[in-house]
């Protein structure tokens, strides 16, 4: 035995760290050394003689000193406007109702749509009338005038319709919302012919913009004190007007319209405003049109905004299950 020579294999345990679960990385750290030694004497010094660098050297991917390391994981992606389709389709309308909603959250900037259609605004365009007049007076370097500001209080809080004649007339009518539109970034909104300013076309979408300019500091076009003011209005309604986006939230400032059309007797009943819930804050535009009642447009624009804010404050199927149940109940 003593003249034969035995080949001694030391070899390292195989370590294996998991980090982090499915979301984590895996490092796997093998290390082996193969020593021949002459003669049992000699082999301690021949392990002795391997140097630290050849016994183990570190993988290239694997961090040094045995540290690993957890890459964070991408939060998976959820299609809002998907799960607010489904949420919507779940409450009940007849077949001649065309719907479309949108919701913005502030904070986070979630939002979700559905529905791009336009729609005829009926009092939800006293808000852009509002907007306009106070744009214009800024560009005038003005206040607006003791009488303006009465026409504006009754016309937002009170929906007073000879208010907003008057004042549809001060901003140049269709021409002159138009004009403050292209600044405020509606792109799909159309002034109502002469004085029909309740059949002003818009979209969910440009209702959203709208709000944007009045509740949202960046990249409006009103001043600070013209934001103040609107929102102060809207935040006042009336009682028995205030229904429709308030629906969704635990405080709200809107501004509803509700008309029934001469040619088929059916209702528009639209919805617009900012809402806290949660303790977020959203902007939500639900428009209808084709209501057989009044009653019914106003429950529809609700269940479409509680659907709506549900879905973008929630995730996955946790955001499509409740906003199924508000949505029937």
């Amino acid at each position: 035995m003593g003249s034969s020579r035995l080949r001694l294999t030391f070899l390292t345990l195989a370590c294996a760290t998991v980090l982090g679960g499915a979301a984590g990385t895996v490092y796997l750290n093998a290390h082996a050394s193969t020593s021949t030694a002459s003669s049992p004497s000699s082999a301690p010094a021949s392990a002795s003689a391997t140097s630290p660098a050849t016994a183990s050297a570190p993988s290239s991917s694997a961090p040094a000193d045995g540290e690993a390391s957890v890459e964070p994981s991408a939060e998976p992606s959820v299609d809002r406007d998907a799960l607010l389709a489904k949420a919507v389709a779940a409450v009940p309308r007849t077949d001649d109702t065309e719907v479309a909603v949108s919701v913005l959250d502030t904070e986070t900037g979630q939002k979700a749509a559905y529905g791009d259609g336009a729609f005829a605004t009926a009092s939800i365009v006293k808000v852009d009338i509002l907007a306009t007049l106070l744009l214009q007076a800024q560009e005038a370097g003005r206040r607006l005038t003791a009488t303006e500001r009465t026409y504006a209080t009754a016309m937002i809080q009170n929906s007073d319709n000879a208010s907003t004649t008057a004042l549809w007339r001060v901003i140049g009518r269709a021409e002159g919302l138009d004009a403050a539109n292209e600044r405020f970034g509606l792109t799909e909104t159309e002034g109502g012919d002469g004085e029909l300013w309740g059949l002003t076309r818009t979209t969910a979408a440009d209702q959203i913009a709208l709000l944007r300019q009045v509740f949202e500091a960046e990249g409006s076009e009103l001043s600070t004190a013209s934001r103040a003011y609107v929102q102060g209005l809207m935040g006042r309604i009336a009682a028995g007007q205030d229904w429709g986006v308030s629906a969704a939230g635990s405080s709200s400032a809107l501004k509803n319209g509700w008309l029934p059309r001469s040619t088929t007797g059916l209702w528009v009943i639209n919805s617009i405003g900012r809402v806290v819930s949660g303790g977020h804050a959203y902007l939500v535009a639900a428009l209808s049109q084709g209501n057989a009642t009044q009653t019914a447009g106003i429950s529809l624009v609700e269940a479409m905004a509680k659907a709506a804010v549900s879905v973008c404050g929630e995730s996955g199927e946790t955001g499509a299950a409740a906003a199924g149940a508000q949505s029937s109940s």
